[in-house]
């Protein structure tokens, strides 16, 4: 999904009907009568070979209080802020009215990119309407029956540059995740620049302190912080310079549990988090040290190990704590015990207030960075497998002994590592932890994902067929010699 597309415009001009269409589903309740839309709702669109996120909105009312019209404009304003491009219908029967007026001069100011659809456009009671769409000044109105399928090889077209424009934004702004190596790869990670900032995502629960730490290391208050949970709404980038290494540093809206997300516009600040995870290289999962290691702590922090990012865990707050050494030696027991698959990763006390740990954060995630980066030669893999293979030899399940031959790094960012064996599919778990746990402790990798895959070689034995080899080569020699 490489951009999202809001459908947004006044009640009944058949927004859900399209969203309908581009999802292939009935998902949107649809009526003649208006207002049948409250909530914001995220399909999955294709059009042609585009695929993208769509979002249904709420019709534009020209309330502004806290009613529930009111309600739903901001929900509707902040779809437009979030999406990445602006579909504008209109009812084209009934022509441009007041509230349309008004919906194109919020969009002129808060969206970037629009497209001005006029709905219900089939037959000759529609032409009136789309000459008055010209004045709107969004440029062409697209003629579209939703209810119809038409028009909709004309959206295609005005889509398609920009899904490219938001590929190429995508992929200058994704890091380099499994790359390939081999043994002449240099052992270092690539530089970090300033055209190449190292980025990082700072996710946790609401009010655990992320914006407060964000500006703390900013040295400024770039971003909106009170004592209210949920101030934060969609994951905000900042660039900036720590100690003398490039940072981008993303800011995410609190993720709580799924069953007490119930505003639709959290549910879009929690999935902008999500894509803030996949867009780092390392992941600063923040606490609260009154509260730590919660479920949904629990579920980010291996949502970042699952993506393959480096993670380094800061517990916030800790200037508000009493006895500390008891409490951070709680706290390193209970991420051993609730997070082995994250073993070894920085733990690291910080007060996002007062400042206090701010710079072991920095060297920590820098050495998070550099351990993601880990390179092994193979020698120095396959003289470790031998030492391995002697302590503990795999196991033999029904009495089929897994022989492992050959280990070699095939990526990196993170680590991967692949060992060519006999009967892959029978290796337990168990003896897969044993070897990624012995990588971690042999080679400095800790905390950071290992990546291991066994696969089969089928029957490389050197010697088998060697009788024959050797009769053929007898006998060709033999008769050289007979010539």
């Amino acid at each position: 999904m490489s951009f999202s597309l809001a459908i947004v415009g006044r009640p009944n001009v058949g927004k859900s009907t399209l969203f309908n269409r581009l999802v292939g589903k009935r998902l949107a309740l649809v009526d003649d009568q208006p207002g049948v839309t409250r909530d914001l709702r995220e399909g999955a669109a294709r059009l042609g070979d585009l695929r993208f996120t769509v979002i249904d909105t709420a019709g534009l009312e020209e309330a502004t209080d806290e009613s529930l019209q009111g309600r739903m404009r901001k929900l509707t304003e902040r779809a437009v802020d979030m999406a990445d491009i602006c579909l504008f219908l209109i009812d084209a029967r009934v022509g441009v009215t007041p509230a349309d007026e008004v919906l194109a001069e919020i969009l002129r100011k808060r969206a970037t990119h629009v497209i001005l659809g006029a709905n219900k456009a089939e037959g000759n009671a529609a032409e009136a309407g789309v000459l008055e769409a010209y004045a709107l000044g969004l440029g062409e109105p697209l003629r579209i029956s939703a209810e119809h399928g038409e028009g909709m090889p004309d959206l295609y077209a005005m889509l398609q540059p920009l899904a490219d424009a938001f590929d190429e934004r995508a992929a200058a702004d994704a890091p380099e995740t499994e790359v390939d190596v081999d043994d002449d790869d240099p052992d270092a990670p690539r530089a970090i620049t300033k055209s190449k900032p190292l980025q990082i995502a700072v996710v946790g629960r609401p009010n655990a302190g992320k914006s407060t730490l964000i500006n703390k290391i900013l040295g400024e208050d770039r971003l909106l912080t009170g004592p209210e949970a949920g101030i934060t709404r969609d994951a905000i980038s900042v660039q900036t310079e720590w100690d003398g290494v490039h940072m981008r540093i993303f800011d995410t809206a609190g993720m709580r549990k799924k069953a007490k997300v119930q505003e639709k516009l959290e549910k879009l600040s929690v999935s902008d988090g999500l894509r803030a995870v996949k867009f780092a290289e390392v992941v600063v999962v923040l606490l609260d040290a009154a509260i730590p290691f919660e479920s949904q702590d629990l579920r980010i922090a291996d949502l970042a190990e699952r993506e393959g990012r480096a993670v380094v865990i800061a517990v916030n707050k800790w200037d508000t704590e009493d006895d500390k050494q008891d409490k951070l030696k709680m706290l390193k027991e209970e991420f051993e015990r609730l997070l082995p698959q994250l073993r070894g990763a920085p733990l690291v006390t910080v007060s996002a207030k007062t400042g206090r740990g701010i710079d072991r954060l920095q060297a920590a995630i820098v050495k998070a960075h550099t351990v993601w980066n880990r390179r092994v030669t193979t020698a120095q893999l396959n003289r470790w497998l031998a030492v391995m293979l002697d302590q503990h030899p795999p196991p033999a399940p029904q009495g089929k002994r897994i022989k492992l031959r050959y280990m070699t790094q095939a990526k990196t960012r993170p680590p991967g590592f692949i060992v060519m064996c006999s009967h892959p599919d029978k290796m337990p778990e168990s003896y897969k932890r044993y070897l990624v746990n012995g990588l971690r402790d042999d080679f400095d990798m800790p905390g950071t994902p290992i990546r291991l895959t066994l696969r089969g070689q089928g029957d490389k034995n050197p010697y088998k067929g060697r009788r024959e080899r050797n009769a053929g080569a007898l006998k060709k020699h033999l008769g050289k010699n007979k010539d």
